[in-house]
């Protein structure tokens, strides 16, 4: 074959992919026909793009959950055929999660209220003396759960291959050379870039360390493999698996987990629980997963998490993930093309990454460029530090000592802040949207918001 007609080849192919990524419809959300009022006046359809924070419900869980609301009974507690039938959801449930998340078939399904909650369960049963090394890279969910241990934070790295590298240097000349744990995402809720999960772990096994692996922002865009990554624990969330009624999940090894305290004491984590003569109480724990799910457990919440996981897998991630990267490119190539924008990244334009994107804008304070993009184009994104501050001050060069606070301006409308704009979206993400906001930066870069705004309670909000 000729080189020419091989090159030609080669891009009809690479349209065709194009061109199939882009015929595929969205998955099916709620809030999709929801219309949002614009202060510029009339109604437009509300375009969500904040879903490294919070993604829609999809509707095939919605529908799943009130197909089952009017079954709901308790779960492990009733002899009753509702408590039953509920009991038998919650369990199979877990056994969802687990063949989604392939894990290990010793390992434990544990259900908590988030990621977040995932980790400082995790983090009550480290073993004693036990070192954890995090990069400074990572979310506050990752970051600060470790109080009770020795933590290393590890300086930002500015390629995979420097990932590995120092995360090698610092397990290697620990002090003493125990137990050690590694926590890291699976993709970073600042610049959506995957991180060499996989190579991290062989470093921390390399190394006599586990490794626990963030997968909030990763879960909902790619699929996930326990045995594959050879992780020793997943940890993440429903509300950003497209299941928002207040589970999350922490799935691995049941060592740790079995020769803790519960995380919480109550009913639910006793197996058995006697007077002892002296008057005291005498409890024997479960050693399931049920050691760390005292109290009524949310059953909705979980098989929410279980529908949602379902549907991801009969969707096909290889059919979400070619949809997604044409839309990460839709956006990437429209941000490129406004001189003002300087989208941030460690790993530079070529790293694989989700679709989550932070940027700035020459001139404009964050906080009034995605107010104006709410009110006067119905778009939602998010601005601030992304409960990230450590990574995003280090990505726009500031003193990693400068206070912040969540989410929240740091100046007036229209001057220099500390913060940056995150425009996130997914499997229930219509091109219209994408489109929308990338004509709506490049007009508001060129003509400037067409409403006045003031800062009220720490948000810039439009002037009444």
């Amino acid at each position: 074959m000729s080189a020419s007609l091989n090159a030609a080849t080669t891009a009809t192919a690479t349209a065709d992919a194009a061109c199939d990524a882009a015929c595929v419809e969205p998955l099916q959300v709620l809030g999709r026909d929801v219309t949002v009022p614009l202060v510029t006046g009339g109604e437009v359809t509300y375009a969500a793009l904040d879903y490294a924070a919070s993604a829609p419900a999809l509707q095939r869980v919605w529908d799943d959950v009130a197909a089952y609301a009017p079954y709901y009974g308790s779960v492990h507690r009733g002899a009753g055929y509702l408590s039953q039938l509920s009991t038998d959801l919650f369990e199979q449930s877990r056994a969802t999660v687990a063949e989604f998340l392939d894990c290990r078939p010793a390992d434990q399904v544990v259900f908590t209220r988030s990621t977040t909650d995932s980790l400082n369960l995790l983090a009550a049963v480290l073993p004693a003396d036990c070192q954890v090394f995090v990069f400074e890279t990572e979310h506050h969910a990752s970051l600060l759960p470790w109080r009770d241990a020795q933590v290393t934070y590890l300086n930002a790295p500015r390629t995979p291959g420097q990932a590995v590298a120092t995360l090698e240097r610092a397990l290697a000349d620990r002090e003493p050379y125990g137990p050690a744990l590694v926590c890291v995402t699976g993709a970073s809720n600042v610049t959506g870039e995957l991180w060499p999960v996989k190579e991290l772990a062989a470093a921390a096994h390399a190394h006599g360390a586990r490794i626990v692996l963030d997968a909030a922002q990763l879960a909902p865009h790619h699929p996930v493999s326990v045995q594959e990554l050879d992780v020793d624990w997943v940890a993440f969330s429903g509300h950003k698996l497209y299941a928002p009624f207040g589970s999350g999940v922490l799935a691995g090894r049941a060592d740790w987990l079995q020769e803790a305290e519960p995380y919480l004491a109550g009913g639910g984590a006793s197996r058995k629980v006697a007077r002892r003569e002296d008057g005291g109480v005498d409890v024997e724990w479960h050693t399931t997963a049920a050691r760390h799910e005292a109290g009524s457990p949310n059953v909705i919440g979980v098989y929410s998490i279980a529908s949602a996981c379902r549907a991801l897998t009969e969707a096909g991630f290889d059919t979400l993930v070619a949809r997604e990267q044409h839309l990460i490119a839709k956006v990437r190539e429209g941000l490129a093309e406004v001189p003002a924008v300087r989208i941030l990244s460690l790993f530079g334009d070529d790293a694989p990454r989700v679709g989550v994107i932070s940027f700035v804008v020459d001139g404009w304070n964050s906080s009034h460029f995605a107010a104006a993009l709410s009110a006067e184009y119905g778009i939602g994104v998010r601005d601030g530090l992304f409960c990230a501050h450590p990574l995003v001050r280090t990505l726009l060069g500031s003193a990693p000592q400068e206070p912040g606070e969540c989410g929240a301006p740091e100046a007036e409308p229209g001057e220099r802040s500390l913060n940056a704009i995150r425009v996130s979206f997914g499997a229930g993400t219509p091109d219209e949207h994408v489109e929308r906001f990338v004509g709506a930066v490049r007009e508001l870069v060129a003509q400037g918001a067409q409403w006045t705004y003031r800062t009220e309670e720490g948000r810039c909000v439009p002037a009444v």
